[in-house]
């Protein structure tokens, strides 16, 4: 077969495109390698973590990986119907999540994102709550208990008084009281 110049152009604008890394990704982004699956050491091997298993239950397995600001969580899942409801529930809460097959890794987002570059999978965000600033104390529910400094419940509808305001605060949440 004898190349002629019409064949040649587009023969030669491929070799450049796939020699130049174009068309792997387009926006610049580094290859991301195919998602990887698994079982939890199998994963940790891939993402070169050390699990430190926190769950070993029949339908999820989780385990914490890697030190300091470099610390996520990766979780796998028995079925994928499990994974997608404990994703949608732990979205709630915002986070970074990497999703692959039956796996999630949740951690900071640069964390998760350079994790992709070893298990592959896609990057999910959970619901962001709000950008302006928090109390002092996090929110409770009305019928979690005060404690005080030396564990006494206080405010709890109990005809105790809560402590002033300077005082530490504990919380501690059982059942709600009875009305």
């Amino acid at each position: 077969m004898r190349l002629t110049r019409p064949m040649l152009v587009p023969a030669a604008a491929a070799a450049v495109l796939a020699l130049s890394g174009c068309g792997s990704g387009g926006d610049g982004e580094a290859a991301v390698p195919e998602t990887a699956t698994g079982s939890l050491e199998h994963l940790a091997a891939e993402a070169r973590c050390d699990p430190d298993l926190q769950t070993d239950a029949d339908t999820i397995r989780q385990a914490l990986c890697g030190k300091g600001d470099g610390k996520y969580v990766l979780v796998t899942f028995a079925t994928d119907r499990g994974q997608r409801e404990w994703i949608n529930t732990a979205k709630d809460y915002g986070g970074h999540y990497l999703v692959g097959r039956k796996w999630v890794a949740v951690g900071h987002q640069d964390v998760v994102a350079a994790l992709r570059g070893r298990l592959g999978g896609t990057l999910e965000e959970g619901a962001r709550h709000g950008g302006g600033s928090h109390p002092a104390e996090p929110r409770r529910p009305r019928w979690a208990r005060r404690l005080s400094p030396d564990g006494d419940a206080r405010g709890a509808g109990d005809g105790v008084t809560s402590p002033a305001p300077s005082a530490p605060t504990r919380w501690t949440t059982g059942s709600p009281p009875r009305c």
